[in-house]
C-alpha cells in the first residue's frame, strides 16, 4: 500500500483548484517552488504525471484520483479535528446539482440544513455532473450516470418528468388548436412542418431533452431557430413570454399550465432518472446533506424505474 505525503497531496489539490504554482503557494503559505518540489515527489511515488503543466494547470488522468483523495481527506481531516476541539463552525459540503433539480427541490430539501452545513453548489447539467465528482471539484453529484465514479457510491433518487409547454399566444400562433386553458392537447395540433419553424428555448449547447422529443415527432433539431438561456427559471419565463416553445419539468410548469399561462404542447414525455453519487469516504455532513436528498426526491419525484 503506498503511504501517501498528505502535503504533497495538499500541493496538488491546491494547485488543480487554483489553476498556478503561484496562487497554490500563497494559500498554503509556502514558495512556489517548495509546491512545485512538493507535486514532483508526488509524481514520482505515484510514478505517473499528474498535472498538466499549462494556464491554468489541470490534472490529468492519472491526477484526477489524487486530487479526490486529496480532498476527502481534508474533509476526514476537518470533520475529526471539529470532534476533537468543539468546532461548531459550518463544515463545507461541495455538492453538483443539474438547474431544474436546484430551482424545484433541491434547494427546499437543503434548507434546513443551512445552520449546520456550508454549502457550495455547482450548477452543471445532470450528464455532466459526475465529471465534477470525477475530478475531486464536488463530494456529491445528482446526476443522470448510473455508473459509479472510482471512490463513489451511487444510488437511485426518482425520475424527473419533462413535457413540452408554450405560452397560449405562441402556440396559437405556431400550431393548430383549439389551445384552451387546462384541455388535453389534440394528438393532430402539433405537426412537424410546424415544429421545423417554430423557434425553440434551450438551456444551453449541451441541453439535449427538446432534440430527444424533436427526433420522437421526425424534426431534424437543427431545422428549428434556437434561443439559449442558461438558468432555469429564466428559461422557465422565456418560455412563457412566448419566445419559444421548451420541455420543462412537471414541478416548474404545472402551476402556470393550471393557471393558464402555459399549455401542454403534447402528452409524449421526456423522462429523465436521477441518481446520487457521493464519496465513498463519508463524513456527517455529507451524510445529512444525502439523507435530505433523498428525502425530498422520494416526495417530490416519480419513483425510480
Amino acid at each position: 500500500m503506498t503511504d501517501w505525503d498528505l502535503g504533497q497531496l495538499r500541493a496538488l489539490a491546491a494547485a488543480a483548484d487554483l489553476g498556478t504554482f503561484d496562487a497554490a503557494a500563497r494559500a498554503l503559505h509556502v514558495t512556489p517552488s517548495a509546491v512545485s518540489q512538493r507535486i514532483k515527489a508526488l509524481e514520482q511515488t505515484a510514478g505517473a504525471v499528474l498535472l498538466r503543466r499549462e494556464r491554468p494547470v489541470r490534472p490529468t488522468v492519472a491526477g484526477e484520483p489524487l486530487v479526490r483523495l486529496a480532498r476527502q481527506l481534508d474533509a476526514l481531516t476537518d470533520q475529526a479535528t471539529r470532534h476533537l476541539t468543539d468546532d461548531t463552525s459550518a463544515p463545507r459540503v461541495t455538492l453538483a446539482v443539474n438547474g431544474d433539480s436546484l430551482t424545484t427541490w433541491v434547494l427546499p430539501a437543503l434548507a434546513p440544513l443551512a445552520d449546520r452545513v456550508a454549502l457550495r453548489i455547482e450548477r452543471e447539467d445532470q450528464d455532466r455532473t459526475a465529471d465534477l465528482l470525477r475530478d475531486g471539484t464536488v463530494m456529491g453529484a445528482v446526476t443522470s450516470q448510473g455508473t459509479p465514479v472510482q471512490g463513489c457510491t451511487v444510488e437511485p433518487l426518482g425520475v424527473m418528468r419533462y413535457r413540452p409547454v408554450a405560452a397560449p399566444a405562441f402556440a396559437a400562433r405556431w400550431f393548430d388548436g383549439p389551445w384552451e386553458p387546462g384541455a388535453a392537447p389534440s394528438p393532430d395540433a402539433v405537426r412537424p412542418a410546424s415544429l421545423a419553424a417554430a423557434p425553440v428555448v434551450v438551456f444551453d449547447a449541451a441541453d439535449r431533452l427538446q432534440d430527444r422529443w424533436l427526433r420522437r415527432r421526425r424534426v431534424d433539431p437543427a431545422r428549428p431557430p434556437r434561443h439559449l438561456v442558461p438558468a432555469s427559471a429564466d428559461f422557465a419565463t422565456a418560455v412563457r413570454l412566448g419566445i419559444g416553445w421548451g420541455m420543462l419539468p412537471d414541478q416548474q410548469a404545472d402551476d402556470d399550465v393550471r393557471a393558464g399561462r402555459l399549455v401542454r404542447l403534447s402528452d409524449d414525455v421526456v423522462d429523465v432518472p436521477l441518481l446520487w453519487q457521493q464519496w465513498s469516504l463519508r463524513t456527517d455532513a455529507l451524510d445529512a446533506v444525502a439523507h435530505a436528498l433523498r428525502g425530498a426526491a422520494a416526495a417530490g419525484l416519480l419513483p425510480p424505474p
